[in-house]
C-alpha cells in the first residue's frame, strides 16, 4: 500500500467519523452509574453487576478543532472543498487554527463484572482499546489552498499517531474511616499495533521553475507482519520507501505492558465531596520497531509540478496534486532503517478532579464541576464540566451538562435507567446537533455512550 494513501486515508477517517472520550463525563456525578470507576477507581457500589458482552459500555467519540464544515463548503447549491476558487483564501483561511488536531478513542469493554468483597469494591474488565490522533499545521491548509501564491512554507510539525491494544484490568476500592476511600486498578496489557509518525521539519520555497524542500522525517511502526516497500530514484541514486505491505500470517501480539489508575475521594461535610484520579499510568514495550526515516535532515529539488485554476487545463490543481501524491515518498525520501529492535511508549495519562455538591434541601439533586486533562504531547487539551444531577428514585437518574475546554464548549447528558437486575443508560458527552448528508457529524467533537448490564 502506498504510504501517503495510507496518511490520507487516516486523516480523512479521523475527520468523517464519529467515534476522545472513552468514558462518559455526563455520569461521573451520577451515583447509580455502574461505570464510575472507569474516571475513578474509588468509586463502587453497594451492589454488583456483569455486562452485556461488548454492549456493557459501548463508546464512540471524535474531538478536536477541525471540522468537516472547515473543508467542505456548499457554493451554488453543491458540495465543495476549502480549495475551490469559488471560496476565497480569506474564508477558507479563518477557519483554520494554528494546530488543527484530530483525536479519536474508543474502549471496547468485550466483559465486566463487578462485586463487593475483600473488605471492599472489586472489578474485573476484559477490553480492548483504540486511539488515534493527527495534528496538521495551519501552512498546510494555506499550502493547499493558495498553491504557489506565497513562495515560503513552513508545514513543520504534523504528527500522526495510531496504538491499539487488549488489555485486562483488576480493581478494588474501600473506605478508609468514614470520609475517605481510595480505589485502584492494575491493568495488563497486550499490544497490537503502534504507529508514530512525525514530519519534524518541512520547509518548501516555491520558484516558477522548480520547488526547494529541506525535510526531516521520522515513522516508527510495532506490528507484527509490517514491512516497507521502497523504489530506486535514479537521480538520487538511492532507494527510499513508498509504502508498506502487511503479512497477513504475520499477525499477532507486538509488545507487553502494564498500567495503573489510582483515585480517591473526600467527604468534607455532608454535602461536599473532593475527588482526583490518575488514569492510565503506564507503558507498552514493543517487541519491535520498523523504522524509516530521512536520518536527519533531506534536501531535494523538483520541477515537477505546475499550477493552473482552469479546471479544464492539464495542469489542473486536482490534477497536478494527485501527481504529486503519487510522487511524495519520492519527495521525502525516507530509507527504510529496517527493524531497529524494542522500544517503549507510554500511555497518554488522564487526570480527573471533581467536585460535587448536594442541595442541603433536596440532596438527590446535585451539582459537579470535573476537570479532565489528557497529557498527549501536542495532543494534550484539558476540558471543565459543570453538571447538574438527579435521582428522584434509585431506579433512574438523569444530568445535563455544560463543557469547555481546549475544543471549545459543548453540551452533554445523561439517562440511566436502573431497576432491580437491569440497566440501560444513554449519554452523550458532546451533543450532535447537525449531520451531513451521509449521517457524518459537522462538527469534530461528538460522543455517544450507550450500555446494558445485570446488577446483582
Amino acid at each position: 500500500m502506498k504510504l501517503y494513501k495510507s496518511l490520507a486515508i487516516g486523516v480523512i477517517a479521523l475527520s468523517s467519523f464519529a467515534a476522545a472520550a472513552q468514558n462518559s463525563y455526563s455520569g461521573y456525578f451520577i451515583e447509580n452509574n455502574l461505570y464510575r470507576h472507569t474516571l475513578n477507581p474509588a468509586f463502587g457500589h453497594d451492589y454488583g453487576y456483569v455486562s452485556m458482552p461488548v454492549l456493557g459500555d459501548f463508546n464512540l467519540a471524535l474531538r478536536g478543532n477541525l471540522n468537516l464544515t472547515d473543508i467542505l463548503y456548499s457554493v451554488d447549491g453543491r458540495t465543495t472543498t476549502f480549495m475551490s476558487p469559488k471560496v476565497s483564501a480569506e474564508q477558507a483561511m479563518s477557519n483554520f487554527e494554528a494546530n488543527n488536531r484530530l483525536n479519536f478513542a474508543t474502549n471496547l469493554r468485550l466483559l465486566t463484572i463487578a462485586f463487593k468483597g475483600i473488605g471492599g469494591y472489586n472489578t474485573i474488565e476484559i477490553g480492548a482499546r483504540a486511539n488515534f490522533g493527527a495534528s496538521l499545521p495551519k501552512e498546510i491548509f494555506s499550502f493547499l489552498k493558495e498553491g504557489i501564491s506565497n513562495q515560503v512554507y513552513d508545514i513543520s510539525d504534523i504528527s500522526a499517531r495510531a496504538n491499539t491494544y487488549a488489555e485486562i484490568a483488576l480493581g478494588h476500592s474501600h473506605n478508609i474511616g468514614e470520609k475517605f476511600r481510595v480505589g485502584a486498578k492494575m491493568k495488563f496489557l497486550v499490544g497490537a499495533a503502534n504507529i508514530d509518525a512525525r514530519l519534524n521539519k518541512a520547509h518548501l520555497a516555491l520558484h516558477e521553475d522548480n520547488w526547494q524542500i529541506l525535510a526531516n522525517a521520522t515513522i516508527n511502526s510495532s506490528l507484527k507482519g509490517l514491512s516497507y516497500t521502497t523504489e530506486y530514484d535514479s537521480d538520487s541514486r538511492r532507494e527510499y520507501v513508498d509504502g508498506f505491505a502487511i503479512d497477513s500470517n504475520q499477525l499477532g501480539v507486538a509488545g507487553f505492558g502494564l498500567a495503573f489508575d489510582l483515585g480517591a475521594t473526600y467527604q468534607i461535610t455532608k454535602d461536599l465531596q473532593v475527588s482526583a484520579a490518575l488514569l492510565d499510568l503506564g507503558f507498552i514495550a514493543w517487541n519491535n520497531n520498523i523504522e524509516a526515516s530521512t536520518n536527519g535532515d533531506q534536501e531535494f529539488n523538483t520541477n515537477a509540478y505546475e499550477f493552473s485554476f482552469n479546471g479544464d487545463s492539464d495542469y489542473s490543481f486536482d490534477s497536478q496534486f494527485e501527481k504529486m501524491g503519487e510522487d511524495i515518498t519520492r519527495l521525502y525520501q525516507l530509507s527504510n532503517n529496517g527493524d531497529k529492535g524494542s522500544r517503549t511508549t507510554s500511555l497518554a495519562t488522564t487526570l480527573n478532579v471533581g467536585v460535587e455538591y448536594a442541595l442541603p434541601v433536596y440532596r438527590n439533586l446535585k451539582f459537579g464541576l470535573v476537570n479532565t486533562t489528557r497529557f498527549a504531547g501536542v495532543f494534550t487539551a484539558t476540558e471543565f464540566r459543570l453538571s447538574a444531577n438527579i435521582q428522584p428514585a434509585k431506579a433512574f437518574s438523569a444530568g445535563i451538562n455544560l463543557a469547555a475546554g481546549t475544543y471549545g464548549v459543548g453540551f452533554g447528558w445523561i439517562i440511566n435507567v436502573c431497576p432491580k437486575g437491569f440497566n440501560l443508560f444513554v449519554a452523550m458527552d458532546n451533543t450532535v446537533t447537525k449531520l451531513a448528508k451521509q449521517y457524518v457529524p459537522l462538527n469534530s467533537n461528538a460522543a455517544f455512550n450507550v450500555g446494558i448490564n445485570f446488577p446483582f
